[in-house]
């Protein structure tokens, strides 16, 4: 009899959802492990954070005044659950791709080309700032790589034997009529048990890679979180003893049920910076240098700044990205120390015309010198509402300028003041396009009734607030449909740099209306029908709302 020989079937590939898996995992990994080396070296060097700075540094103005509108404060949880999902899509595919030649491989390391450019891009980045990304995509690919090929392991079936068997013409048939015997039924058994612990292992594989990765970004994490010093050294800052400001008298906050309240509460005041990380910075480490084009460069530490007079100012504030009748505004009492004195100290040049203020995280923001030298009250702050500032909102230290837009004045967790011009040096924002100085508009907004209520007719109280910082409100009107202008009743005035509230009665008639609010300023400029977006230097038009009567 002829034996014929074992032939072999082709290799087993993985299937598409365990390759995803796969994929979804390797990207685990480039993140933890990644985010584990950047707590040794600096939080900002993280993968994550590095492309999730890149991205908000070049989404466009249109999309970023959205996601501000859309989700306000919570426009990073939104950008980091955008990321994660973009994430996990492509890395699915790029274990799809790994299933038969290395593509998803060779794609993971030109995605982490991206990112190791995003992060040395970053304003503090040194040459190490490439480690994190370089190692973390190191093991993703390992990963990538040994998944795929634990989960391809042994062979679509295993080699079948044939058997040589006789027949009527002869002692033994050709190859290609010859049938399977035991040989093969043993060999498909073997191909089975086989295949399912190749299966066991992939899933014990795959589960120790997703808890080694999330293990190492947690101890990343863990490590790099200084800002439990933050909290810590916090809870121990006394606010400093400082010159009160002036009493909020009762005339200047009026009792209406769902108007803002005239100073607004730490936890409710907005946030929108481009921090994604909250920087870490303790009051010990804390430095503040004044250098630039000054006769006598300073830099201060808090026991040398303790020694100068402290102030109290109520300030209100506004966001360049408030859009019309927005909530992108508030106001707090700041205690804080006078920028103009500080600069006074250190001798400006006449031709300085900048302040460039840097944040420790390299943000940057312009202010005109003459805005904190004119005698309004621009302040190097380090409290919020008898608290020291919150961390959100840039303890230890930050400035505030009134009637600015904080995008060109209220540097967070500053480091820094450089005195240049205009003609020398950029922001952070101007070079993204945005003005290099921008006044805060005139702006008003109802808040009572809100928007689409129901109310019932005869006498409603529309009520709201309206700011002018550092010129002041000298009128609101409200109209009704397309009425006359009726002008509203307006609270005292604290000060020209807080907002000011306002009411007005109306015998409501039943039926649909529109509701429509204007202020005017001190300096006699009544705002704009014209609406506008925020970009480039804030936006403008009139509020309305619109309210069923019955």
């Amino acid at each position: 009899m002829k034996q014929l020989g074992d032939q072999s079937r082709p290799k087993r590939v993985l299937n598409r959802e365990s390759a995803a898996l796969a994929g979804v995992l390797a990207a685990l990994t480039v993140l933890g492990v990644g985010h584990l080396a950047a707590a040794l070296i600096d939080p900002a060097a993280s993968p994550f954070y590095a492309m999730g700075a890149s991205v908000v540094d070049h989404t466009p103005h249109a999309l970023k005044d959205a996601a501000i509108r859309r989700f306000g404060s919570n426009d990073k949880l939104a950008l980091f659950l955008s990321m994660a999902a973009v994430m996990v899509v492509f890395a699915a595919i790029l274990g799809v791709l790994e299933r038969r030649r290395p593509l998803g491989s060779v794609l993971l390391i030109l995605l982490g080309g991206v990112v190791l450019g995003a992060a040395l891009q970053r304003p503090t980045a040194t040459i190490w700032f490439a480690l994190p990304t370089v190692v973390g995509v190191v093991a993703g690919v390992v990963v990538l790589r040994l998944l795929i090929g634990c989960g391809s392991e042994g062979r679509a079936n295993e080699p079948v034997a044939r058997a040589a068997v006789p027949t009527n013409d002869g002692p033994v048939a050709d190859a290609d009529t010859s049938v399977t015997v035991g040989a093969a039924a043993s060999g498909d058994v073997a191909a089975n048990v086989q295949g399912k612990a190749s299966r066991r292992r992939f899933l014990l594989l795959s589960a120790g890679v997703g808890a080694v990765a999330v293990g190492a970004a947690v101890a990343g994490q863990w490590i790099g979180a200084r800002l439990r010093d933050v909290v810590a050294d916090r809870a121990g800052f006394v606010v400093p003893r400082a010159v009160p400001a002036a009493p909020l008298g009762a005339g200047a906050r009026l009792a209406v049920p769902g108007l803002t309240d005239f100073v607004t509460p730490n936890d409710r005041f907005y946030r929108v910076d481009t921090a994604l990380q909250l920087p870490a910075l303790t009051s010990g480490d804390w430095r503040l240098r004044i250098h630039g084009m000054v006769d006598r460069p300073m830099q201060l530490d808090f026991d040398q700044l303790r020694q100068r007079t402290a102030v109290e100012r109520m300030i209100t504030m506004t966001c360049v990205s408030n859009e019309v009748g927005g909530e992108l505004a508030g106001t707090a009492v700041w205690t804080g120390y006078r920028l103009a004195d500080l600069l006074a100290e250190a001798g400006v040049h006449p031709e300085a015309d900048m302040l460039l203020s840097r944040s420790i995280d390299g943000f940057t923001a312009s202010t005109p010198v003459s805005a904190v030298t004119d005698g309004r009250d621009a302040l190097l702050a380090v409290g919020m509402n008898g608290e020291p500032l919150p961390i959100a909102h840039g303890y230890p230290a930050r400035l505030i300028v009134p009637g600015l837009y904080g995008y060109v004045s209220a540097t967070k967790w500053v480091i820094d003041l450089e005195l240049t011009r205009f003609d020398r040096a950029e922001a952070y924002w101007t070079e993204r396009g945005w003005a290099a100085q921008a006044l805060i508009k005139t702006a008003a907004r109802i808040d009572v009734p809100a928007a689409f209520a129901t109310v019932p007719a005869g006498d409603v109280t529309i009520a709201g607030v309206a700011w002018a910082q550092h010129r002041g409100i000298d009128a609101v009107e409200v109209q009704v449909d397309d009425q006359p202008w009726q002008p509203a009743t307006l609270a005292d005035e604290y000060s020209t740099d807080t907002w000011r509230q306002w009411t007005w009665r109306w015998t409501a008639t039943p039926g649909a209306h529109t509701l429509r609010v204007r202020a005017t300023d001190r300096d006699g400029i009544t705002q704009t029908d014209r609406r506008t977006p925020p970009f480039p230097d804030g936006s403008t038009g009139w509020h309305s709302r619109v309210i069923t009567v019955r």
